[in-house]
């Protein structure tokens, strides 16, 4: 099955009370298709990059089998850059600076081998920006977004006209409540969920995450990883592990909705393992399958006797 990726790729510039990167690659596209690549080949990437954006970098993404037809190179300024650090308990993060450079004018087009995708994963851009890429694919299988609350707070007219299009919004606690204005999760995911998405999921950082899907709700265990060396990209890998795993079944049951939720935990945790997707880069299938079984077993609850 085909997965378009629309977002944001970058460079960004991360410190950590474990260490410090000056310019490493970063944004929400190239980490959703490099984590989904572990699962599905049919990637197509669809962003743009400035005139500083590394071969290297290009070079990695085509490893992964991410076509880059959809990337848009623009000469005239730099890839979008920034600049973070990390409070002590990783939970909080103070923005150092935002360069938009050439990300500030980017026009998603998609090309037109990319329109039939399955599959469509629309990183946190402006709504406005994931709308227009709605208007350009044809009947995909399944359209997952993303979003955050300064589209929320910002632009909460066009937000919710693109939810209209949405079958699956991937977002955190506190976005949920702000979207729904309303401080319960459960009454806030019904809220969310009457806009337009058939299907929410909740993600609650350290605590897991909660999918909400036809009458079910799933609750998913966060994974207790030892060392935490960096959570930037963690929630777009956590897109791209539950997108490559329902593209790879083609399975969009309940049951299998969970299993892609557990499937986006095991590889949000391999993220946080290192600095931005240095995990990422050379992970091994069995690696993947065994934290997908311990996933499992934590969550296994014995019968009472």
């Amino acid at each position: 099955m085909s997965l378009l990726v629309v977002g944001s790729v970058a460079y960004d510039g991360i410190e950590t009370p474990f260490g410090k990167t000056d310019k490493i690659l970063g944004g929400s596209a190239t980490y959703i298709s490099l984590a989904s690549s572990y699962f599905t080949e049919d990637i197509n990437l669809v962003g743009v990059v400035g005139k500083d954006f590394a071969d290297e970098d290009i070079e990695l993404l085509k490893s992964k089998n991410v076509d880059l037809e959809g990337l848009q190179f623009d000469e005239r300024g730099n890839t979008f850059f920034w600049k973070g650090r990390y409070h002590h308990d990783l939970n909080m993060r103070d923005t150092l600076d935002t360069q938009l450079n050439v990300f500030e004018h980017f026009d998603p087009i998609i090309p037109d081998g990319y329109k039939n995708a399955d599959f469509v994963a629309l990183g946190n851009i402006e709504p406005s920006l994931q709308q227009k890429v709605l208007e350009q694919v044809t009947d995909p299988r399944l359209v997952v977004m993303d979003t955050m609350n300064f589209w929320i707070e910002g632009t909460p007219d066009a937000l919710k006209q693109t939810l209209k299009g949405v079958d699956l919004l991937v977002i955190n606690d506190s976005e949920a409540r702000e979207l729904a204005d309303e401080p319960n999760l459960i009454t806030a995911a019904e809220k969310v969920r009457a806009m337009g998405p058939d299907s929410l999921i909740i993600k609650k950082g350290e605590h897991g995450a909660l999918l909400f899907t036809g009458d079910e709700i799933f609750s998913a265990p966060a994974y207790p990883v030892i060392d935490i060396f960096d959570p930037t990209g963690a929630g777009d890998t956590f897109m791209g592990g539950l997108l490559g795993w329902l593209a790879y079944t083609n399975d969009l049951t309940p049951h299998n909705m969970r299993r892609a939720v557990i499937m986006g935990s095991v590889m949000a945790s391999f993220c946080v393992e290192k600095f931005g997707p240095e995990r990422l880069k050379d992970l091994k299938e069995q690696e993947i399958y065994n934290r997908y079984k311990e996933f499992r077993r934590l969550s296994v609850i014995p019968e009472i006797e």
